[in-house]
């Protein structure tokens, strides 16, 4: 794993280098998540190709240090990753990101467009009020969610996200949440839909009749979706996510 100072953060941002061929994919995780814990198997999937791909722990999350300084909103997310891209001088790379990891990959790509191949999102907030998890955390106080919230919902969840949402710091998943419900202008969705480059929305079928999947379609941008599959796609089918992105990829490099 490697480890960089973010002078932006305050703090030690560690991200895996995995190694394969062509313009490395970026991975930007979701809220309460770490693309080390998430993406490995994916990447290693044959379905991937061998492909390049760089796996980042935001600030607060995974492997990364958890500065209680930093404001964990998606844009100052955002800064980080675009930081530690132009740290490493890609020149050339694609992006993909997962539910608040894909609204912060959106801001990367309209901040650093020239050097972005391709943006791969799935299941992002496009607009704000959040989703049902960010939404039932920013309902609460800062204070109160980081001194019991926080551990009364690692104590409720039983699914997979509970691994890695116990390694994230309880004050950066309430700031990330309330980021959500806040929203930016503009919209995420306005900028998804005014990059420049090759783009998709990627959906779990299992997610699915949704609103915003049906407006991305009829903005002409295409969208893939994943069998057997919700919101936790990486998990539930990696095989399927790995398939998809490595189909992005292969129809614009």
């Amino acid at each position: 794993m490697n480890t960089f100072y973010s002078r932006y953060a305050q703090g030690q941002v560690r991200w895996h280098d995995l190694p394969g061929h062509g313009d490395p994919l970026v991975f930007i995780h979701g809220l309460g998540c770490a693309s080390s814990f998430e993406y490995p198997r994916v990447v290693a999937d044959p379905a991937f190709g061998g492909r390049r791909a760089i796996l980042i722990d935001l600030p607060g999350s995974g492997y990364s240090e958890r500065p209680a300084s930093f404001s964990y909103r998606t844009s100052d997310q955002a800064k980080v990753v675009v930081e530690l891209l132009d740290k490493l001088d890609l020149q050339a790379f694609w992006l993909y990101g997962h539910s608040m990891g894909g609204s912060i990959a959106i801001e990367v790509a309209a901040q650093m467009a020239e050097r972005v191949n391709g943006l791969a999102v799935s299941e992002p907030n496009f607009y704000p009020g959040g989703g049902m998890f960010s939404r039932e955390i920013a309902s609460q106080d800062e204070a109160g969610f980081v001194t019991s919230g926080y551990a009364a919902m690692l104590a409720q969840e039983k699914t997979a996200w509970a691994g890695c949402l116990q390694s994230n710091a309880p004050w950066a998943v309430w700031r990330g949440a309330k980021s959500l419900v806040d929203g930016i202008e503009p919209t995420w969705m306005t900028l998804f839909v005014d990059f420049p480059q090759p783009k998709t929305l990627i959906f779990g079928a299992l997610s699915l009749p949704d609103k915003d999947e049906e407006a991305v379609r009829k903005q002409g941008i295409p969208v893939q979706v994943l069998a057997d599959a919700g919101h936790s796609m990486s998990w539930e089918q990696p095989a399927a996510l790995a398939q998809a992105l490595n189909r992005f990829i292969a129809e614009h490099e």
